[in-house]
């Protein structure tokens, strides 16, 4: 027996099979499908008396203000000019950060007054401005009638910061 003829048997072999499902399929009055079997269930269910669950729609994720478009924040609803009287008076944190260190628990706890904290700013150097822990600026430290405050040096372009963000 050749290659040939066992690769032509076997095709007229699994040729029947398939004919086989597919005469038991239509026998079960499947149609190919799972509906026959869910059919004869919802049958038995209604004759139990018990209503099927529906499941309910998932309700769309929420999506978060740092993936919105653009667009979206700069017109109004109705498509056009953006209403930013909506927002202006939201309150915000601003605040200004020197610098930054790492120390253990056991030198924290061994700190007196006077004691002196290294931090990682070379002098001089521009403070950051943050706000609601963005950074949006740096600047440097003034005095304003007799209080500190701060001169802004470099602010960072909008498009930056929603950079940063992601």
């Amino acid at each position: 027996m050749s290659d040939d003829d066992q690769i032509d048997s076997g095709d007229v072999d699994q040729d029947s099979m398939a004919d086989d499902w597919a005469a038991a399929m239509a026998e079960a009055g499947e149609g190919g499908g799972e509906s026959g079997a869910e059919d004869d269930w919802a049958a038995a269910m209604a004759e139990a008396g018990v209503e099927p669950e529906t499941e309910p729609e998932p309700e769309p994720a929420p999506v978060a203000a740092d993936t919105m478009p653009l667009q979206e924040f700069s017109q109004g609803g109705d498509g056009s000019q953006p209403d930013l009287q909506v927002v202006l008076d939201i309150p915000v944190t601003m605040s200004m950060e020197v610098g930054q260190t790492s120390i253990s628990i056991r030198n924290l706890l061994q700190l007196t007054q006077g004691s002196v904290i290294e931090l990682d700013r070379l002098a001089g150097e521009p403070l950051d401005v943050l706000v609601n822990g963005t950074l949006i600026a740096h600047g440097e430290v003034v005095v304003v009638n007799e209080k500190f405050g701060i001169r802004m040096t470099d602010v960072i372009s909008p498009q930056e910061r929603i950079q940063r963000l992601r």
